[in-house]
C-alpha cells in the first residue's frame, strides 16, 4: 500500500505517517517512484498507536512498547499505572462537573458567597479554603442556601494578641 492509501485508511495525515516513521514507530517497506509503500500490518500498528495516544500515552511510551522484542510487549505494571492516572483524572473531571452543576442552580446571590463554590475555586488552586474578600457581607440567602456552613473570619481579621508573630 502506497502512503496516500495508507493515510486515508487510518485516518490520519500522510506527514504524520512520515513523522511516525522518521521516530521508528512505524517502517516503510521501500518506494515505489517518490512514493513510500507500507506492508497492511502497518494499519494495526497505527491503530495501536491511536489507542495509545486516546488512552493518555506519549509517543515515546508508545514506542517504547511497540519496540519491545517482535510484535508488541505490553507492560502490565504501565498500563495499570495509567489507568490508575486515569481514575484519578475521571474523578477530578466528576467533582469539577458537579462544582459547575452546583454553581449553575446555586441560589446564593453571588457566587463569591457560595461555600460549595468557593471550595471548588480552592480546589482548583491546590489549596484549603478560599476565604471571601473582607468586607463582602454573609447574606441570608447564601446561609439559606448552605446551612450548617457558617464563615469564620479570615486570619487578618482576628486581633492581634492572637498572632505570635511580632507586629
Amino acid at each position: 500500500m502506497d502512503i496516500g492509501e495508507v493515510a486515508e485508511r487510518a485516518g490520519v495525515a500522510a506527514s504524520t505517517l512520515r513523522y511516525y516513521e522518521s521516530i521508528g514507530l512505524i517502517e516503510s517497506a521501500g518506494r515505489v517512484g517518490l512514493r513510500r509503500q507500507f506492508h497492511p500490518q502497518v494499519i494495526d500498528r497505527l491503530a495501536l498507536i491511536a489507542l495509545g495516544r486516546s488512552a493518555g500515552f506519549s509517543l515515546d511510551e508508545i514506542g517504547g512498547m511497540l519496540r519491545r522484542g517482535v510484535g508488541l510487549a505490553l507492560d502490565r505494571r504501565v498500563l495499570r499505572a495509567k489507568a490508575d492516572e486515569l481514575d484519578r483524572h475521571i474523578r477530578r473531571l466528576v467533582a469539577m462537573r458537579e462544582g459547575l452543576r452546583h454553581a449553575a442552580a446555586c441560589p446564593a446571590p453571588s457566587h463569591m458567597e457560595c461555600p460549595t463554590f468557593r471550595r471548588l475555586m480552592s480546589r482548583a488552586l491546590g489549596h484549603g479554603v478560599v476565604e471571601p474578600k473582607a468586607g463582602l457581607p454573609a447574606t441570608r440567602a447564601a446561609a439559606r442556601a448552605h446551612p450548617g456552613t457558617a464563615r469564620r473570619p479570615h486570619r487578618s481579621a482576628r486581633s492581634p494578641k492572637q498572632s505570635n508573630r511580632p507586629m
